[in-house]
């Protein structure tokens, strides 16, 4: 057996709202490398929208979500996902808590880890119900199918786990690092570790999304693995690779090409939508007629003046909502 893993993340790019990093760790059958993990899921899942409510659209989340579309085809796929693993989050709030990463074995290996200091006043007593738009007895007959597909293709999905950063640490990790894509790098990587075990034996292939143009990843990886041995394999624009005991990893374009990139992409685009709706939600409240924003560059700023009275008056800090980067 050996395992799959992929990484991916959502809202790097915007001023609002938070950054979302996701791992999906699969266990299969032989060699991850020569495993093809869409095949063996096409009975309950495939790239492309499908009319039939019993089957998955698993694609980059760009692909798979927009506001027209609405959640129901996300939450489909993130939910009975995490009801494989027998998590069931009737909540935000629980959804969060599921797929919060814990430092048990590797704490002594994983740095620069930073917990917020306080919930922003959108996320403190505020609750958003679970599912929102799909009924839980689809969800579950998703999963019962799914558990079946697995089973027969001797396929195990062994974890998901995301970290969450809010703006303030968000806005904390680019000041200590002073590089907005070394502070993704890092939050990524502390993330993976928290899942692989770089000694253990079982053949792992890791994939991963490149970050911010990065094509070099060796440094960083020797810093969240205690100066273990990194070989490089190839280091180039499309693909970087490496070699790290029983362990390849692909720091790649178009990594959600790739199922347990995919499945990451769509955990992470979930978790951030659901975040910016409860921080409109907040933000409506104080603002009649306030018009909602994804929190990307130019509507943000937008946003932000709109509310600049009422923040003001509520006393919330501009770290507290504003990424500087």
């Amino acid at each position: 057996m050996g395992l799959l893993i992929g990484m991916d993340e959502a809202g790097y790019g915007p001023n609002l709202g938070p950054l979302v990093v996701t791992v999906t760790v699969w266990e299969v059958p032989g060699s991850p490398r020569d495993f093809d993990l869409w095949a063996a899921m096409a009975e309950v899942a495939s790239e492309s929208p499908s009319k039939d409510p019993l089957k998955l659209q698993i694609a980059d989340s760009k692909q798979v979500y927009s506001p027209g579309k609405g959640l129901a085809v996300l939450e489909k796929s993130v939910l009975s996902a995490l009801r494989m693993i027998g998590r069931v989050p009737s909540s935000l709030a629980e959804l969060k808590e599921d797929l919060k990463f814990q430092i048990s074995d590797f704490k002594s290996q994983i740095s620069n880890l930073k917990s917020e200091s306080t919930l922003p006043p959108w996320l403190a007593d505020r609750e958003l119900s679970l599912p929102s738009e799909v009924e839980g007895a689809l969800i579950d007959d998703l999963a019962t199918k799914w558990l079946g597909c697995c089973r027969r293709a001797g396929v195990t999905l062994k974890a998901i786990r995301s970290e969450i950063v809010q703006p303030e640490r968000f806005n904390a990790l680019v000041r200590e690092y002073d590089n907005k894509a070394l502070a993704l790098s890092r939050t990524s990587l502390n993330l993976l570790r928290s899942v692989w075990n770089p000694d253990n034996e079982q053949p792992t292939l890791v994939i991963c999304d490149k970050h911010g143009g990065r094509n070099r990843y060796d440094d960083l990886l020797a810093e969240v693995l205690d100066d273990r041995m990194v070989f490089a394999i190839g280091e180039s624009r499309e693909r970087s690779v490496y070699r790290v005991g029983s362990t390849e990893l692909r720091f790649q374009m178009k990594a959600e090409a790739n199922f347990p990139v995919a499945l990451a992409s769509l955990v992470c685009k979930y978790v951030r939508e659901l975040s910016m709706h409860v921080f409109n939600q907040y933000w409506a409240e104080q603002v009649p007629g306030l018009k909602p924003t994804a929190g990307y560059p130019v509507d943000a700023v937008r946003f932000k003046r709109d509310i600049a009275e009422a923040q003001t008056r509520l006393g919330v800090a501009d770290d507290m909502m504003w990424r500087e980067r």
